[in-house]
């Protein structure tokens, strides 16, 4: 039996001349069909329809396992934490507070991520196998934005405060306001790559979304709520929030995987001068989520408190430096909670499949009429 190679190699056998409709294609069309090697993450030339042959098959790999690790909000049971969200000595005000901010945050911080990608990333991106990807990672931003929502549902929280906290809570406030200009960069509709200016852009761009987005602003939040869970509290919202966990580490991983990639074939790009600029950027993510974690914790709860996040922000801040290739900005720094290691280093931190509650309808089994 041949195999696919030697049937592309093997003289074809004769066959009957060819109706002009069905004439070969000419040589100039035959000749566009993709090289592999010529692929590029950006300002590539080849045909971006074209998935494969595959250049970038870490970017493959990772859609077919988020792919894998799919869920949806509605199948997690909320019963428990509505029951205890509504006795009067269900939660401490302390801890009322910081579900209240981590909803406030949360609820819109995945929306800016997919505009970000839908609006902006995606359309600078070249290669098709980390295009495909970012459709995946842009369909999991609005799953966990429809998570949060069907927590703040759940509850019977005031909607209104809750999805306008980013407008109203100074410490989200300006997290969202450190993260839209990189939004309006890229979304913009007349920023094109090619130069060296717009290239160093788009590269802090998506630095900034992965490794401090989705690296860094979103750990306070993700601690807090399993830390709850930890205390057999809040436990649907902190089943969502692992599986959340659980995809925001892939996108974080894949977007070190993109931007090492783009500095691999872009050696200009990573000057003296740009990883100043992005070690400062890293710097003020630090403050800003140090001020978040003050916000939502004015006072000791669940044994953490916000002087506890100091370290741990650095700890993050220095494994994101190294993984793009930056010496370490806070040497020495250890992680105070290392069961959230377990839980971040984890692929998959158990298995999802055990805790439905309900199953999906197969595609057989629907009904199309």
């Amino acid at each position: 039996m041949l195999s696919w190679d030697d049937e592309q190699t093997t003289a074809p056998a004769p066959r009957a001349p060819q109706a002009p409709s069905e004439a070969a294609p000419a040589a100039a069309e035959v000749a566009k069909r993709v090289n592999a090697d010529d692929k590029r993450i950006i300002n590539g030339q080849t045909d971006v329809n074209q998935l494969v042959p595959f250049k970038y098959k870490w970017a493959w790999d990772k859609y077919l396992a988020g792919c894998a690790n799919h869920w949806m909000p509605q199948e997690v049971n909320m019963q428990r934490d509505i029951e205890l969200w509504k006795s009067p000595n269900g939660l401490s005000e302390d801890e009322r507070r910081l579900v209240k901010r981590n909803l406030g945050f949360f609820v819109t911080a995945d929306s800016l991520a997919a505009n970000n990608i839908v609006l902006g990333t995606y359309r600078h991106i070249t290669a098709p196998e980390c295009r495909q990807y970012l459709l995946r990672q842009a369909f999991e931003e609005a799953i966990h934005t429809h998570a949060y929502q069907y927590i703040v549902e759940s509850l019977g929280l005031d909607e209104k405060e809750i999805f306008n906290a980013y407008n109203e809570i100074q410490s989200i406030h300006d997290k969202d306001q450190f993260l839209i200009p990189f939004i309006n960069t890229l979304t913009d509709p007349e920023f094109k790559t090619g130069t060296l200016e717009n290239d160093q852009k788009l590269l802090k761009s998506i630095i900034v979304f992965a490794c401090l987005m989705e690296g860094l602003f979103f750990y306070v939040g993700f601690t807090q709520i399993l830390a709850l869970g930890r205390q057999n509290k809040m436990t649907g919202a902190a089943e969502q929030y692992q599986y959340i966990l659980r995809d925001e580490s892939m996108h974080v991983n894949f977007g070190i995987d993109l931007i090492n990639t783009i500095k691999m074939e872009n050696p200009m790009l990573w000057t003296a001068e740009f990883r100043e600029e992005i070690k400062v950027l890293f710097l003020q993510a630090v403050e800003l989520e140090y001020r978040y974690a003050e916000d939502t914790m004015p006072r000791g709860v669940l044994g953490l408190n916000a002087p506890m996040f100091k370290g741990y922000l650095r700890f993050i801040a220095n494994r994101r430096a190294v993984q793009i290739g930056l010496d370490p900005l806070f040497p020495n720094e250890e992680n105070p909670f290392p069961w959230m290691s377990e839980m971040i280093d984890l692929k998959k931190e158990r298995n999802f499949f055990e805790t439905r509650v309900t199953e999906y309808q197969t595609g057989g089994a629907l009904n199309w009429d």
